[in-house]
């Protein structure tokens, strides 16, 4: 077989007992690259390194890779101007993202003797986005359908790209905002545990005074009742001696 070395460096053609030596020897993997050459080519590298390698090339290929998708948006001849802000406004988004956009007049009953109606208003679709796309395929009779193609100014890569900019700036921002919120709560409590701490301490100054007034309101209260009896006993006694 035809070796080739770690580097890329021929090493010439070694019997296949050879090959698995120095194999070995380098600790690497004898994968055969060439099943059809005459004699068969083979390599030494590390198989698992190169199978990761290879599936990180294709997974960055395929994100990188634009497919171009066709959109459909169905309009009547006498649309409603309302419906037809909300009908550009999709075709807006979609010539955003890069798309295409085929357009499609409708026409029902006695519409389709008037087919300048549908043209007129693909024309003026048209011109309402012309600054995100341009016609790719003129209007045309398709039935009872008038077909037009409008194709994006700006490439779906491009798009894409745009797309995951705008997506990492909003995740940045909602990922900032956090501290921010907290930060003020933290300003905000400040103020009214200094002032719960005041209307605490303003009870407790004041407890004493109050003890003071119920303990003379006791002592009076006390000093009624005794004065009470005493008078009763003398008016007893007065009466005794009238007697």
């Amino acid at each position: 077989m035809r070796l080739v070395g770690p580097s890329g460096e021929q090493v010439g053609i070694v019997p296949l007992a050879k090959a698995l030596e120095l194999a070995q020897e380098y600790d690497l993997d004898l994968v055969e690259v060439a099943a059809t050459a005459r004699p068969p080519v083979c390599k030494l590298m590390d198989y698992g390194k190169f199978k990761y390698e290879s599936a990180m090339k294709a997974r960055e290929a395929r994100k990188n890779q634009a497919h171009t998708v066709i959109k459909e948006m169905k309009l009547r001849p006498k649309i409603d101007p309302h419906d037809y802000d909300t009908k550009k406004g999709h075709v807006v988004r979609f010539l955003k993202q890069g798309d295409k956009v085929k357009i499609t007049i409708m026409f029902r009953g006695r519409e389709q003797s008037r087919p300048e109606l549908g043209f007129r208003l693909l024309q003026r679709l048209a011109s309402d986005v012309e600054e995100l796309g341009f016609i790719e395929s003129n209007p045309k009779q398709d039935g009872r359908n008038m077909i037009m193609v409008l194709g994006p100014h700006k490439k779906k890569t491009e798009a894409m790209a745009e797309a995951r900019e705008v997506a990492a700036i909003r995740k940045a921002e909602r990922q900032g905002r956090p501290a921010r919120d907290d930060e003020s709560d933290e300003v905000a409590e400040a103020p009214v545990a200094d002032e719960a701490a005041e209307t605490d301490e303003a009870p407790e100054a004041e407890a004493p005074q109050e003890l003071d007034d119920a303990a003379e309101a006791a002592d009076q209260a006390a000093a009624e009742a005794d004065v009470a009896p005493a008078d009763g006993e003398a008016t007893d006694n007065q009466e005794v001696a009238a007697s």
